[in-house]
């Protein structure tokens, strides 16, 4: 079995999926961070490919950024100066050949993750 990674975004504040949002995938070694790909989210708030597809599939230590100020601005949700949540860094490991799912649960002010399924 090969792996892959994908996402979801939820904005819990509007209880709908996060639509238009910017999401990048960086690999990490060591002090080295190297972009990968750039996505957004469809209207189901997942992306239309997998953001890291079996194909190019390794393990080590990721980092997806997700660009929430873009997309509470651009939902309407007022903004401060500064933003509260603006750029949210995920940083985590693959250490196995598997289907990682790491989605986000956004709101102005919060936000959770975790490995799903």
């Amino acid at each position: 079995m090969t792996g892959y990674l994908t996402t979801h975004v939820l904005d819990t504040a509007r209880g709908c999926p996060a639509s238009g949002l910017r999401i990048e995938l960086f690999r990490i070694e060591g002090e080295t961070r190297t972009a990968l790909r750039t996505l957004t989210t469809n209207a189901d708030g997942r992306t239309d490919e997998q953001i890291l597809p079996a194909a190019e599939f390794s393990l080590g230590t990721y980092e997806l950024v997700f660009h929430a100020g873009d997309y509470l601005t651009a939902s309407g949700t007022p903004p401060e100066d500064p933003r509260f949540l603006d750029i949210i860094p995920i940083r985590f490991g693959m250490s196995e050949a598997s289907h990682y799912h790491v989605p986000l649960l956004l709101s102005p002010f919060g936000y959770s993750t975790y490995r799903g399924s």
